[in-house]
Formats: C-alpha cells, sequence, structure tokens
C-alpha cells in the first residue's frame, strides 16, 4: 500500500507542483490543526468498499484537532427537539460549527488536488467563508436583516484587529530576538479592496444627512447600495482573476519550500487524503449540517440574548465570528509562531477582503432577488468601527515589519469595540432595555 502510494507521487509529481500554487493561505492556516490519521487499523478491513468507507470516516471526522467538538452537533439536535431551552440550542449549534467550518476547508482543498489550481483556487475563494455566507442567507430568508450586518461586520472587525492582532503579538513575543518581516504586496492589494469596501459602506451611509425626505432617502440609500454591490462583485472578480492569473506568485508564502517538504523530498500534506466523489459526498455532507446549525444559530439567537442578557449585537459581532472560525484563527496564530507572517497575513486579510467584497455584496443581491429591502448601511456607530480597524491595520502594515507591539495595539482596539458594542442595545434587544436601565 505504501509502495502504490509513493508510485502515485511520482506519476504525478508535475500536478502537485502545479496544485501547490492553488492553494490559498486561509487552507494552510487550517491543516495546521490536522491530525495525521492512522489508517492501520480500517486498513485490515478486507471488503473492498467498507475499508474505503471507514478509512474516508477516520479521515474527515478525526483529522482534525477540533474533533472533539463534533459531539456538539447530536446534542444540538437532541436540544433542539427536545425542548431543552433555545439558549442550549444556540450554544450547542455555533459549537459544532467550529469543526464544520474547517471541515469544509479541508474537503475543498481534497477537491482542489483533482481539478487543477485554476478551478482550486476558484473553489477556495468562494468557499472560505462558507459558514458566514450560510448564516447570512438563513437569516436573510427570516427577514433578520440587522442580525446579517452585523455577523459579517464582525468577521471583517476579528480577522483585522483579533486574528491580525493576536498573530502579531504571540509572534512577536516567540521570535523576540528577531526581525519579523512580511511582504507589503499582498497587505496593499488587500488593503485597497478594504477602502473600497469602506467607501460604499459610507456613501451609503451619508444618505441620511443629505436633507431629503425619509422615503427618498431610503429608496436612494437601497438604490445606491444595489448598484455598489454589484460594483463591489466585479471587483473581488477581478481581484480573483489578479491572484489566481497574472500576478499569483504576490500570494505565495515566502517560506513555502521549507514547509511543503522535508528533508527526503517528499510532500506529506500535499497529497489527496480521500479521492474526489468522496470528498464532493462529504462535502455536501457537511455543508448540510453547517445549514443544519445555522439555521438553529439564526433562529435562537435573541432567545440566547435575552437569556444570557447580552445584546443581539455583541453577539453578533463578537461571539459568533470567534467560535465560528475558530480553526482558522488559531492556524494564523501557529503559523505566526513558526515567524511566516505572509501565511497569517494572508488569512487575515484574506477573509476580512472575502467577506467584504463578496460576501457582503451578494447578500444584497441574493435579498434583493427575494424582494428584501437590505442595502450597505451599518449605521454610524458600526461603519466607523469598521473605518477606524481599516485605518489602524493599514498603519500597522505600511513598514513590512512586525513586532508584539504592533499585535497588541490591534488587540486593545477589538476589546475597544467589544466593549461598545456590548453595553450598546440594538433595536432587536427592545426587552433589555429597561433591565439595562434599571441596573445603571
Amino acid at each position: 500500500m505504501a509502495s502504490a502510494e509513493a508510485i502515485w507521487i511520482s506519476e504525478n509529481a508535475h500536478l502537485i507542483k502545479e496544485t501547490r500554487h492553488g492553494r490559498t493561505a486561509h487552507n494552510r492556516s487550517s491543516s495546521s490543526l490536522r491530525n495525521k490519521s492512522d489508517i492501520s487499523g480500517v486498513s485490515k478491513v478486507r471488503v473492498r468498499y467498507f475499508g474505503k468507507f471507514f478509512s474516508n470516516l477516520q479521515e474527515v471526522l478525526l483529522g482534525t484537532k477540533l474533533s472533539v467538538l463534533f459531539i456538539a452537533i447530536p446534542f444540538a439536535i437532541a436540544a433542539k427537539y427536545g425542548d431543552f431551552g433555545r439558549p442550549w440550542v444556540f450554544a450547542l449549534s455555533l459549537l459544532g460549527l467550529a469543526p464544520l467550518a474547517e471541515r469544509v476547508s479541508f474537503l475543498t482543498e481534497q477537491i482542489a488536488f483533482y481539478t487543477g489550481p485554476t478551478v482550486g483556487g476558484l473553489l477556495n475563494a468562494t468557499c472560505g467563508n462558507a459558514t458566514e455566507l450560510i448564516i447570512a442567507i438563513l437569516a436573510i430568508v427570516k427577514h433578520k436583516v440587522d442580525v446579517v450586518k452585523y455577523s459579517l461586520l464582525g468577521s471583517i472587525l476579528s480577522n483585522l484587529l483579533l486574528v491580525l492582532g493576536s498573530s502579531l503579538f504571540c509572534g512577536g513575543i516567540f521570535n523576540i530576538s528577531k526581525e519579523q518581516k512580511f511582504d507589503r504586496k499582498q497587505a496593499d492589494v488587500n488593503t485597497l479592496l478594504l477602502l473600497l469596501g469602506l467607501l460604499c459602506h459610507i456613501l451609503s451611509l451619508m444618505f441620511k444627512f443629505a436633507g431629503k425626505s425619509p422615503e427618498l432617502v431610503a429608496i436612494g440609500t437601497l438604490q445606491l447600495s444595489r448598484a455598489s454591490s454589484v460594483i463591489m462583485l466585479i471587483a473581488y472578480f477581478a481581484y480573483l482573476f489578479f491572484q489566481l492569473w497574472t500576478h499569483g506568485h504576490i500570494f505565495q508564502a515566502q517560506q513555502e519550500a521549507q514547509e511543503d517538504y522535508n528533508g527526503d523530498g517528499v510532500v506529506p500534506d500535499e497529497t489527496p487524503a480521500i479521492g474526489f466523489w468522496s470528498a464532493f459526498i462529504w462535502l455536501a455532507l457537511m455543508t448540510g449540517f453547517v445549514a443544519l446549525l445555522s439555521e438553529y444559530v439564526v433562529a435562537t439567537i435573541e432567545a440566547a440574548s435575552d437569556s444570557w442578557g447580552l445584546s443581539v449585537s455583541f453577539i453578533s459581532v463578537i461571539l459568533l465570528p470567534i467560535v465560528g472560525n475558530a480553526a482558522e484563527h488559531a492556524g494564523a496564530i501557529i503559523f505566526a509562531f513558526k515567524n511566516k507572517l505572509d501565511i497569517s497575513l494572508g488569512v487575515a486579510l484574506g477573509s476580512a477582503t472575502q467577506i467584504s467584497m463578496f460576501v457582503i455584496p451578494i447578500s444584497v443581491i441574493i435579498s434583493w432577488i427575494m424582494g428584501i429591502k437590505m442595502d450597505l448601511d451599518f449605521n454610524l456607530l458600526e461603519t466607523c468601527s469598521l473605518a477606524l480597524s481599516i485605518i489602524v491595520t493599514s498603519f500597522t502594515l505600511q513598514d513590512g515589519t512586525s513586532h508584539y507591539m504592533k499585535g497588541l495595539v490591534l488587540l486593545m482596539c477589538y476589546i475597544v469595540i467589544g466593549a461598545c458594542f456590548f453595553v450598546f442595545t440594538t433595536p432587536l434587544n427592545n426587552k433589555l432595555e429597561p433591565k439595562t436601565l434599571q441596573d445603571q
């Protein structure tokens, strides 16, 4: 069996090399949390298809360090139908989404091995934030537009301040005697796209101060938001063309060769662990569970807010992104420990760009198709938080070097924004206002 694997590697070395160039920092980050599955037990199963099934089952379910959280999925379903309380359903569903998000990334990467670098890169670029997109669509269906806005805003803030800040801080502390450097080109491209998205949000917000009637302001804001969303999607697809075809070398980490090859010249992490159709079936199954748990989260978020005494804005902006992207965040920090900041930056900035320029505008377009009024006006407090986060991040990365103080400042900014949303009560939380005023 080992000899057959060696023959496959030698015969497909060119394919492996090409596929490496279609791999994104998001995949490389997620792979840092994966376990090397021991298939010695299942390989003894004599029936061919059963052995293959159990091998894939072990690879998919036990191939991640977050596998222990899979137990939250059946408990969430049991809590849903066993009347254990809606806050329990919300908490268990949120925990179950963490390993599912990592497994979706893993299975997308497995499919990319067979489709080639171009199609694989497109899959990674569109499925990298599948959890956020599914939550957004289900919230739109339930007419919870504010939850969509807060959760997507929280994903951007989390990537720019929490993930990047933690990576720079931990990497700076662990490599305090070394000078940490990274390639600014990738950061500059992502920052430009984030500023373009911010411009669309600010212009939609400014319609409130245009001095016209509320009806005209609402119509104008909605029309501008839809037109801006189309422009943002065009810019994002141009970014994909730039990333995958014309300037792909900019998005390759400088330490790629040292990381991917060991001393024996073998490529341990660049061979498919499961077959194409197996990966496709498992991806469909995992996506179905993501959709199920996302529906539970959307349906119970207000009940959890009332029970825990936390505003919907705080849960959506802070808790949802932290738990939902735990694997991605941890992977970025691990690479920062290894002094590979290019990968950490690719994870944080790439994910923030994808949310800003793809998930948010596609949510506006989907709501437009469904006849639901969703615009790019995220209100003054939220838009200012986004603008200041992008500006602080841009200044942090301007010189191409890093140390722990930069990471500490980003983390402090995230804590201040989190405290702001902790005390901020949204219209969705009208029940909490009397209690909050009484407590004060």
